[in-house]
């Protein structure tokens, strides 16, 4: 029984300890901080976004530089449809603020420049850090945005 247990031992020490323990560029991804904040320009005004520590912001930072158009929706918010699905974990956020960024579903990119209560889930994807005049520049039709990275 002594020599049986001996040799699983060693066989699992031998597994533990192979190639196979190694992390993966993706896994290690994962665990690097994102550090670099990014910035919207709109109508001709720059935002400094401060991303979110998750890898649906990894993900999105490594569309940037991104233009796109986006639409106006309900007063209170800009959207538009990304090209290419992002990993999300959208969770109830009950509160918008003005300047958070947000992925509703997988791929539609949300700014919101006023305050109010949702029921809706999201997945944070940063916040403009200075929103003052947000509602003011982005006007009330759809909007020209570029996403850069600093």
């Amino acid at each position: 029984m002594k020599k049986f247990l001996l040799i699983i031992f060693a066989a699992l020490l031998m597994t533990g300890c192979g190639e196979n323990s190694q992390a993966t560029p993706t896994e290690i991804k994962e665990t690097i901080p994102m550090k670099n904040s990014f910035t919207v320009q709109v109508n001709g005004k720059n935002f400094l976004i401060t991303p979110e520590d998750n890898l649906t912001a990894r993900a999105f930072a490594e569309m940037l530089p991104l233009e796109v158009e986006m639409n106006e929706l309900n007063g209170n918010e800009k959207f538009c449809y990304l090209e290419k699905n992002l990993p999300g974990n959208p969770v109830r956020v009950k509160q918008i603020h003005a300047g958070d960024l947000m992925l509703f579903g997988s791929d539609c990119l949300v700014i919101f420049y006023k305050d109010f209560v949702t029921s809706y889930s999201y997945t944070r994807l940063g916040r403009i850090d200075n929103p003052d005049d947000l509602e003011k520049i982005f006007g009330t039709g759809n909007v020209r945005v570029s996403f850069l990275k600093n």
